[in-house]
């Protein structure tokens, strides 16, 4: 192996790394509706399907070029297979988190879940999870295909961020229920993405790296309340 090819291996699989977070917490809010004992299985089906779903596309490159050519004109403005997956994710994302943050701050609220007993539809979880592995995966190929040029390397890098996201998942999962406010603080980042999801599929560009250092100086912030709050009361919100 060559040392541009690990250089490659190692910036890729870190970057897909960085793209697996939006996956494991929007996994982690939707198992969180689910009862305990189904929730490690939700989990790794999510997941599962989140690599399976990577690599079918990586194999398809020629056909997820294809999703780049315009299918209609809206005002001059082409819109491609993927500008419409990345519309209808983010619009997903905008809906489902706005929904979420709905239910845990509106206390007179009372939702579908609770009117069956408190939990959500084992398939309709992993039916979202799958909507969004669709919006994330086609990022996380689109990303693997102009930062390496090897088959191998990709497929690598996609493995071991996939097998990384199957470790932590329930780590982050616990962590975020034990801590309501970090909990809504990840469905802010779910808002923030959905919006840089559209604004993707409209034709604009959003550096990812002015989103991934707005989220990580918000977690910063949120850790050092968390470390001035242990005093005092807890925050608790809606369950």
């Amino acid at each position: 192996m060559q040392i541009d090819e690990i250089i490659a291996l190692v910036t890729l699989t870190g970057m897909e790394i960085v793209l697996g977070i939006d996956n494991i917490v929007f996994i982690s809010i939707l198992v969180s509706k689910l009862p305990e004992s189904q929730q490690a299985k939700a989990r790794s089906i999510g997941i599962s399907l989140a690599l399976g779903l990577r690599l079918a596309l990586l194999f398809s490159i020629s056909w997820l070029m294809g999703l780049t050519e315009p299918f209609f004109e809206v005002f001059e403005k082409g819109f491609s297979g993927r500008d419409l997956i990345l519309i209808g994710g983010g619009l997903f994302l905008l809906g489902k988190a706005t929904l979420e943050i709905h239910e845990k701050l509106e206390s007179g609220a009372e939702t579908k879940e609770a009117a069956v007993g408190g939990h959500s539809s084992f398939k309709w979880i992993i039916f979202q999870i799958l909507i969004l592995d669709i919006v994330f995966s086609l990022d996380s190929v689109i990303t693997a295909v102009g930062m390496a040029q090897q088959i191998w390397i990709m497929v690598v890098a996609m493995v071991v961020a996939v097998f990384v996201m199957l470790v932590s998942a329930k780590g982050i999962g616990s962590f975020v229920e034990r801590h309501p406010t970090v909990k809504m603080l990840a469905l802010s980042f779910l808002l923030l993405i959905g919006v840089m999801l559209l604004v993707e599929g409209m034709g604009g560009h959003v550096g990812k790296g002015y989103i991934y250092f707005a989220m990580g100086f918000s977690l910063f912030v949120e850790v050092l309340n968390m470390r001035y709050r242990k005093k005092g009361s807890p925050v608790h919100l809606k369950s």
